[in-house]
């Protein structure tokens, strides 16, 4: 059931709303109210329709309690449709009114890193980050390398990159954690199975006006960029490494040839990443007591494992097993993971819900 009180406050929220924006000359506030009703509206729009049904259904029950039976058949069919209709639109305000992560609505940088398995782990992290590329590009998302460190053999050492468009971080955020990889590396004459992991890492994109950053609390290094770029590269100290010095966290970007753009591409980087910071300290403090939740954050979980030989994938959280490994390899597939771990996670946050107010 759905708490009436509620949803009385959406619908005067909405209503405030309204006056708010007729009213407004402009301005900020004005972007702000607009966002706010923009999101509001399609709810309010649904809570209405819930609302209708409702007073339907009751109209209906009274025609089923009369002695005309073919009144009483037709109004049985009616009941029957306005049932569903209340059932499958109750469903989707409870989805609504879970509680948002007002990050979901952020562009994403992706971090990949080899993990252990020396070169086989560089080229693995190569594959997840391809993975990524292509389910990104099938969602229409936008995907900008920040940096990259390049393996040996192949691969990447690391990674960085934005992945830009509606949903980005939202659908990306439960890819963070340890993905482990049983396969035959191409330099393994006894055809032995090797494991090998790569880190990832998913960060919800940080605007300038999030984060303060103090200028004296920095320290800034220009080197000479390595890898591809030509000879340019090894001539301009274009590459550029950011320390803030109270965290210690380090960026460092070499991608453009402009050391200019790398600055504010490191500085963009450094943003996101104590942002993140911050926002891991509030979920942690706010979810100690819900250690085994999808999307709890933690980075050095074990996560999934893709098993080449069997071409199977294992998602270790909610024990999804998946027989098509080149398909969620080319992308194509990953949805399926993805959409199940978010309707796992709508499943907690709405049994944590329901517990609040049967209480």
């Amino acid at each position: 059931m759905l708490p009436v009180q509620r949803l009385d406050a959406l619908i005067a929220r909405h209503a405030e709303l309204e006056a708010a924006l007729s009213t407004s000359a402009g301005g900020e506030k004005f972007v702000k109210l607009s966002r706010e009703h923009a999101e509001l509206s399609p709810v309010i729009d649904d809570v209405k329709a819930l609302k209708r049904a409702q007073d339907d259904l009751a109209g209906v029950e009274q025609m089923l309690a009369g002695k005309d039976t073919e009144i009483a058949r037709m109004a049985g069919e009616e009941k029957r449709e306005l049932e569903a209709t209340i059932e499958a639109l109750t469903q989707k305000l409870r989805l609504a009114l879970i509680p948002k992560d007002e990050a979901d609505a952020r562009d994403a940088i992706l971090e990949v890193r080899a993990g252990t398995g020396g070169d086989e782990a560089s080229l693995f992290a190569g594959d997840l980050f391809r993975m990524y590329e292509r389910y990104a590009g099938l969602q229409g998302w936008k995907v900008e390398v920040l940096s990259i460190s390049e393996g040996a053999v192949g691969g990447y050492k690391e990674v960085i990159a934005a992945v830009r468009g509606k949903g980005a971080f939202a659908k990306l955020k439960f890819e963070s954690g340890v993905h482990r990889v049983q396969r035959v590396p191409d330099t393994e004459t006894q055809g032995r199975i090797h494991t090998s992991a790569a880190t990832v890492a998913v960060l919800p994109e940080a605007e300038e006006v999030d984060v303060d950053i103090n200028a004296a609390d920095l320290r800034t290094d220009v080197y000479r960029a390595s890898g591809s770029g030509g000879q340019h590269v090894n001539k301009t100290e274009s590459a550029v490494r950011i320390t803030h010095i109270p965290t210690g966290i380090v960026v460092a970007v070499q991608d453009e040839r402009s050391q200019h753009k790398n600055r504010a591409r490191a500085m963009a980087l450094l943003r996101t990443k104590l942002y993140d910071q911050e926002r891991q300290r509030i979920d942690s403090a706010r979810a100690a007591d819900r250690k085994g939740q999808v999307g709890s954050g933690d980075r050095s979980e074990r996560i999934r494992t893709y098993n080449f030989p069997q071409a199977r994938v294992t998602d270790h959280r909610i024990n999804l097993t998946l027989h098509k490994l080149p398909q969620i390899m080319e992308g194509v597939a990953l949805g399926e993971i993805v959409d199940a771990l978010v309707a796992e996670h709508q499943a907690a946050l709405l049994a944590d819900e329901d517990s609040k107010f049967s209480a």
